[in-house]
């Protein structure tokens, strides 16, 4: 089920993407290296705090900056060539301030794969975009705020593209259409693993998306639990329902979350956190798939919580509340803090 008024808020964003670009940052478009406290020189590598953080391995991307919190932190995008799935898009990045922190210079940080909803519109000159990257949401505000009030881990935000154009594509490789589901899950990963002290285990990733990219974050850890670990699943659909998927059951039934969702209960494991969140306002044909999903799956390896957001509606601005009330607590709960060390 794609909501219509997906578009709306595209149309809304745009509007405020254009106000940003006046308004901007005398940053914008220069270029900035993530990769503070990096693996060194050949001569003194930088040794890990424990043996489940991984230093960034390489090669390093060229990203520039699209944003600049009030903090100092940047958001930045990179051009990424994906190189399992052959397909080529934008990915933004977020580091928070905690990452530049030196104590900090040795440790993993989690990830937060940061997927939104309708076609990811809008656009930006080079492609489809993201919305979680606009100033006008403050995701990475409220991370910021919610970190410091103990509610969330520090995240490194990801959000790449969704959609490659203007169809939907379930975020997953359908026959004859480009690899989405292997650019999310395999080559955008390892753009993070190359640019970013992370954790190696699954300990350390998370997806988080609205709608569409709600879908796309659940059945990424159901078809990937031995990857990763966590989701927050806002408004999402429950089954993929793509038109591209005509023909093509078996496989659609291989990225259909109530069929991954059966065959991981049947496995036991390994164990698996989804946030589900709705507003209130959404109505029934968003509430009951996800209520009849809970009652069905949620159990076992599979734990989940609802948040029925109060008066809240199908935007990212309302899914926002439910994740400060207490979605993001839940899942950052489940995943990994970076380690601080004294030298």
């Amino acid at each position: 089920m794609k909501h219509p008024y997906a578009r709306g808020l595209a149309a809304v964003l745009v509007a405020s993407c254009a106000l940003l670009a006046v308004a901007g940052c005398s940053e914008n478009g220069n270029p900035v290296d993530f990769n503070a406290g990096g693996p060194g020189s050949a001569s003194t590598p930088v040794k890990p705090v424990d043996q489940d953080t991984r230093m960034p391995s390489g090669p390093k991307s060229e990203f520039r900056i699209t944003r600049t919190l009030d903090d100092g932190t940047h958001i930045a995008r990179t051009t990424l060539k994906g190189a399992k799935s052959g397909v080529t898009g934008s990915v933004w990045v977020w580091a928070p301030k905690e990452y530049q922190d030196p104590k900090y210079a040795k440790s993993g940080f989690p990830v937060l794969m940061a997927l939104p909803g309708g076609l990811g519109s809008p656009q930006d000159k080079d492609g489809v975009t993201n919305y979680w990257v606009g100033g006008d949401i403050k995701l990475q505000e409220n991370l910021t705020k919610w970190t410091a009030a103990g509610k969330s881990l520090p995240f490194i935000v990801v959000m790449p593209m969704l959609n490659p154009d203007t169809r939907y594509h379930d975020g997953s490789d359908i026959p004859g259409q480009q690899k989405m589901g292997t650019w999310l899950t395999d080559d955008v990963v390892d753009l993070v693993k190359a640019n970013f002290r992370t954790f190696r285990s699954r300990d350390g990733w998370a997806f988080m998306g609205s709608s569409s990219g709600g879908f796309a974050s659940l059945k990424s850890v159901l078809k990937y639990p031995e990857k990763f670990k966590a989701a927050i699943a806002s408004g999402p659909d429950i089954v993929p329902d793509s038109p591209m998927w005509a023909g093509h059951q078996k496989e659609k039934d291989a990225n259909n979350p109530e069929k991954l969702a059966a065959s991981l209960l049947k496995k036991g494991g390994p164990e698996v956190y989804i946030a589900f969140q709705a507003g209130g306002k959404e109505g029934a044909g968003v509430l009951n798939p996800i209520r009849r999903f809970r009652e069905k799956y949620g159990k076992g390896p599979i734990h989940t919580t609802f948040q029925v957001i109060p008066g809240g509606r199908h935007n990212a601005w309302d899914y926002q509340k439910g994740m400060e009330t207490s979605s993001i607590k839940f899942i950052s709960d489940q995943l990994k803090a970076p380690i601080p060390s004294d030298s």
